[in-house]
């Protein structure tokens, strides 16, 4: 490494090769959530899913991972949090809901109800 500015443009390769959020995304975002009970769960399959999913179609959505979402029961959790709407939150998924949210509510701007934590939860 010769200069800062190298060690910068090193870093930000490595963000976009990992996927890591760039909180300056304005646009719709899908997060699993990745902590021991969701990994345990299936979350990585799913994260896969929404990932090369979403690539496949070219959207401009931002798919990532957090922490414990909260409601360990009803693991693998995903949020789609879009812009001026109230962030939807589906449970108990896997890689073939994952798929179906993409095309369903990423593309199509259907809320899929029945993954969703109102209705599972009941």
């Amino acid at each position: 490494m010769k200069s800062l500015e190298e060690l910068m443009a090193i870093r930000e390769k490595a963000r976009q090769g990992m996927g890591i959020r760039n909180d300056k995304h304005e646009g719709t975002r899908v997060v699993v959530g990745m902590a021991t009970c969701g990994i345990a769960a299936g979350a990585r399959p799913v994260l896969s899913a929404l990932v090369e999913e979403v690539a496949k179609e070219n959207l401009d959505v931002q798919v990532g991972q957090t922490g414990c979402i909260g409601i360990c029961q009803y693991e693998p959790v995903v949020e789609v949090i879009e812009p001026d709407k109230e962030k939807v939150t589906y449970v108990k998924m896997t890689p073939e809901k994952a798929i179906k949210i993409v095309h369903k509510h990423l593309m199509g701007g259907e809320v899929v109800q029945e993954y969703t934590i109102g209705k599972v939860g009941k």
